[in-house]
């Protein structure tokens, strides 16, 4: 009965196509790498022009505009989408600094981005960058890396809808034109064929 169990278990694996990935969580080299290199669709959580994955464990609290504030684990994340770089596909600038905890950029395909940790009073300010999205986080150092997880999988998995973006960023787009209208004026000259027609008798 055990063998079928696991036999039953394997097939569903081999059939359905799941694949289970290990994370190396010591290591926040690897976290990064491994997190971003998968081609994540998921997503739990649509604003106005973007949706993204809400990690198990990590709870949305609110939105002002384009920045969301989540929460996990006594750390407050706060995620900060920014439509124009992603509309106009502005690169973020960035140098790699040795004296930080953690400085590193982040190229992954057409994904530009950095991850930095900088202690500040025994706490440490992690900042994500990547696919045209921050978030910034401040935690006590033994949460660093569940924060780089969590953090790595909210910002692989931001989708922009394009359209409506576009349709945020025009300010024109909304407004008519507005024209005077009357009713009994027209702007053509009506009386140009009558002339015509005098001239020719």
């Amino acid at each position: 009965m055990k063998k079928k169990g696991i036999i039953l278990v394997l097939l569903v694996v081999i059939f359905t196509g799941c694949t289970i990935v290990r994370i190396d969580t010591t290591s926040i080299d690897n976290i990064v790498s491994v997190v971003l290199s998968k081609n994540n669709t998921l997503y739990n959580r649509v604003g106005i022009g973007y949706k993204y994955y809400v990690p198990r464990g990590v709870t949305y609290i609110d939105s002002r505009g384009s920045n969301d504030r989540l929460y996990s684990n006594g750390v407050y994340y706060y995620l900060y989408l920014d439509e124009i770089a992603y509309f106009y596909n502005i690169n973020t600038e960035f140098t790699e600094d040795n004296s930080k905890y953690y400085s590193k950029r982040i190229i992954n395909g057409d994904n530009i981005g950095y991850l930095e940790i900088t202690e500040q009073n025994n706490l440490y300010l992690v900042e994500f960058v990547y696919n045209y999205a921050k978030i910034e986080a401040l935690v006590p150092e033994e949460d660093i890396n569940m924060v780089v997880l969590n953090s790595s999988y909210i910002l692989s998995t931001i989708k922009y809808n394009h359209n409506i973006i576009k349709l945020s960023l025009g300010e024109d787009f909304l407004k008519t034109k507005e024209e005077k209208y009357d009713k009994f004026k027209t702007d053509k000259e009506t009386d140009s064929f009558l002339r015509y027609e005098d001239k020719k008798d």
